[in-house]
This record gives C-alpha cells, structure tokens and sequence, in this order.
C-alpha cells in the first residue's frame, strides 16, 4: 500500500512525507468508505498512527486530495464541512445531536425534479442533506 499511496501523493503534487503517508493510510486503506472533520481526523491520527500532525499539513493534504477528486466536501453549514472518500453523487443524512453525517442510498430518495434553472449553467449533480435530531 505503501508505493500505491506514494503514487497518490505524487499524483496531487505532494511529497510522500511519513505525515502524508499516515493521512493516506486512514483516509484510503480501508474496506468502507467514511466521513469526517478535519478536526476528526486530526484525532484518528494521533491514536491510530501514534503521530502528531499539524492540522496545516491535514487542512492542505485533504484539499489537495479534493481538488484531485480523490474526496469530496460536504459542508453541513457556514463554518462545518466533512471530507468523503465516497465520491460518487449521493445523499446524506446529518444528526445534528451526534454531528454524524450517514450515506443515504439514492433508492432511499425518489427522483428529484428541479424546476428553475440558472442562466448559462446545467446541473451537474442533485445531492441530498437531511438533517436529523432527536425528537424528544
């Protein structure tokens, strides 16, 4: 995994440093796709790779791998996005309680009909948030 992820890094136009090794390494060798803040992963890091890594060198690791298309934003509101490595269109739940964001399966949602258009613009993609709280 180790020559795969350092010709990832090389593909974004980043050295494969031992930090950026560690970010690829939670981020791309596992079995499911998942979500999380910088802040997040910034805590997966430390525990799971024993490595402190300044939150600059994740903030511009992840954004380089955005821009790549190799992840995908999620900004849940002015100040709080979420990074997927599932970066295929598809839709999400949010639970405001828990801050979790959860895949939505497009056979969850039926078909989406927008009825306005922007001038000059055409609709690349139609993606869902629903967000969740406890209903007590």
């Amino acid at each position: 995994n180790s020559k795969k992820f350092e010709k990832k890094l090389r593909s974004i136009g980043l050295r494969p440093t031992k930090q950026r090794l560690s970010i690829c390494n939670v981020l791309f060798n596992r079995k499911n796709t998942f979500h999380f803040s910088i802040e997040e992963l910034s805590k997966i890091l430390e525990k799971n790779e024993n490595s402190r890594i300044s939150l600059a060198t994740i903030y511009n690791t992840i954004n380089a791998f955005k821009k790549k298309g190799y992840l995908k934003e999620i900004s849940i509101n002015s100040d709080k996005s979420y990074f997927d490595t599932n970066i295929t269109n598809h839709h999400h739940f949010f639970n405001e309680d828990t801050k979790e964001l959860i895949d939505l399966d497009d056979k969850d949602v039926q078909k989406i009909k927008i009825n306005k258009s922007v001038p000059g613009k055409k609709i690349t993609s139609i993606e869902v948030l629903v967000k969740v709280a406890n209903s007590n």
